[in-house]
């Protein structure tokens, strides 16, 4: 077995890679078919099996997407199948889409050197394992709050995708073809990628440093640098916030000149969406953890938990116990505005399960101001 598959190189006509992708309960297809076809196309451009790949899930039936297409996997766990590499495919509701089987599995692969990858929120589940301990990970910026929180042992990081020794996780959606894409350069050399590249249409293979970019800044780094340094602050001192005196200081820019750049690019002020992004996160930790109110509360930077759910009310619309309950009954406060039952059986499947995620019916509040005043956001 390889000691380090990732950076190692194999000749045309020498064995394949073989690689497994272990299929989560309401996995991303995006991700799963990013990962697939760079392996795919390498084998078509070179006339050569460079790879083969198995599908595979806990026992061996299929696995319903987060858009409600079931995929029929390959095989199980179960089946003694050899693998250098095995990727895990998570998804919507990550936390409950695994269980013991699937984490012991892994580790006996870890046992046997195996190279281990996941892709979205699949590092979850490698987490789970202790598998990523001591490690950088990279995962879906929608589970980052929980998995660093979680698994304190595990490095986070904002990265796209992260190649770690023997490990290799990255974000969802496209992502996993410039992960693969870059295993494959390691592997097989630049040329093979470039021809990928062009057959994809792909005018670059992103590095693995460049970061994910949230919604709440993505407009932010061309715009207004010095707006972009104060929000990533922000964002990396959630449990004790910085006073803006000192986010302007740490900047080189004035309080003044701080609360005119918000104004200017948010219509709200720094204290707002400050509060926001607190909010944000705690609603984050409500949906995807078992953290008690209070302890998420103290997580997000509030000194009472009486507090915090007068801010979550005025903000989400409803109580924090009330979005935990939502979340762990399947079930949501207020109806969407069409109905469940007027869908398509797969996009009644879909649209039911995004209900418990926390970018459920996020956009039409993503960039609005917060709708109360900085008197109740000082007081946080």
């Amino acid at each position: 077995m390889r000691e380090n598959a990732v950076s190692n190189e194999k000749t045309v006509g020498s064995e394949p890679y073989r690689v497994g992708f272990l299929l989560l309960n309401n996995f991303t297809l995006v991700a799963l078919a990013s990962a697939i076809e760079p392996l795919r196309m390498a084998n078509q451009l070179t006339s050569t099996e460079l790879y083969t790949w198995q599908l595979l899930s806990q026992d061996g039936e299929p696995v319903k997407a987060s858009d409600g297409i079931s995929i029929s996997p390959d095989g199980s766990i179960d089946d003694r199948k050899v693998f250098d590499i095995v990727i895990v495919v998570g998804g919507v509701d990550i936390t409950r889409s695994f269980g013991s089987k699937e984490v012991h599995w892994l580790q006996v692969q870890a046992q046997k050197k195996v190279l281990l990858g996941a892709v979205c929120t699949g590092a979850y589940a490698l987490a789970s394992g202790g598998l990523l301990d001591g490690y950088n990970c990279s995962a879906h910026w929608e589970c980052l709050a929980s998995l660093q929180e979680r698994f304190p042992r595990v490095h986070c990081t904002n990265h796209l995708y992260t190649l770690d020794r023997d490990r290799m996780t990255c974000t969802g959606g496209s992502v996993p073809m410039d992960m693969m894409l870059s295993m494959i350069t390691r592997q097989h050399g630049k040329s093979l990628t470039n021809a990928i590249c062009d057959m994809f249409v792909c005018d670059r293979v992103r590095p693995d440093n460049e970061t994910q970019r949230t919604p709440l800044r993505r407009l932010l780094v061309t715009a207004q640098p010095k707006l972009a340094e104060v929000t990533e602050l922000m964002d990396a001192n959630i449990e004790e916030p910085i006073e803006l005196e000192e986010l302007a200081s740490f900047v080189g820019i004035s309080r003044r000149q701080l609360e005119r750049l918000f104004l200017k690019h948010f219509n709200c002020t720094p204290s707002r969406y400050y509060l926001k992004l607190r909010l944000d996160r705690a609603r984050q930790l409500l949906k995807q953890t078992t953290y008690s109110i209070i302890e998420v509360a103290s997580m997000c930077g509030f000194v009472s938990a009486p507090h915090f759910s007068r801010c979550y009310r005025k903000y989400i619309g409803i109580s924090p116990k009330e979005e935990r309950a939502a979340v762990w009954s399947f079930k949501r406060l207020e109806s969407p505005s069409q109905t469940v039952e007027a869908l398509p059986s797969s996009s009644n499947a879909a649209l039911r399960l995004a209900q418990a995620e926390p970018s459920y019916g996020a956009v039409s509040f993503m960039f609005d101001p917060l709708p109360f005043g900085d008197a109740v956001a000082a007081s946080g």
